[in-house]
């Protein structure tokens, strides 16, 4: 198989990831509607199945970033004619590309959201304001989606 086939595939599994956050966004924007539900008192008073809801969307969030970082932009770079083998290069290009819109977003992207892997819901004010980010970062991170997508339609 080669390589843009594989990317291929891997867009195909990225847009079932991207379709599962817009659903968890959706279900947590009508939440919002009736409820502040970052705010720590009435986090805690949300049905397990509300938590849930959070759980999955950071699940998905973190899993599509991964996705990206690891499997997608080092490929788009290779069918680029773009040689890249560190991690850092590779981000560094990628931003050059416009796929990201800045290397600092990318980065605090994963700082927030390897903080919640590691403490939620331990310190849960902070817990629920580093949530609030990544749901607030939604638009961005289909930002990315979608500018990856573009490139790879540009060599494909």
């Amino acid at each position: 198989m080669n390589t843009k086939s594989i990317l291929q595939k891997r867009f195909e599994k990225l847009q079932r990831h991207t379709r599962a956050l817009e659903e968890y966004k959706e279900l947590i924007d009508g939440l919002l509607i009736e409820k502040n539900i970052f705010d720590p008192w009435v986090f805690n008073t949300l049905q397990a199945q509300e938590r849930a809801i959070l759980d999955a969307y950071l699940k998905r969030f973190a899993s599509i970033q991964d996705f990206l970082g690891a499997k997608i932009f080092p490929l788009l770079l290779e069918i680029a004619g773009i040689g890249s083998s560190k991690m850092s290069d590779v981000l560094i290009r990628i931003e050059k590309e416009e796929i990201i819109d800045s290397l600092e977003s990318w980065i605090e992207l994963r700082e927030v959201r390897n903080e919640l892997e590691h403490d939620y819901p331990e310190e849960l004010k902070e817990a629920l304001e580093e949530i609030k980010y990544c749901v607030n970062r939604y638009e961005t991170v289909q930002n990315y989606v979608q500018n990856a997508n573009e490139f790879f339609k540009r060599f494909a």
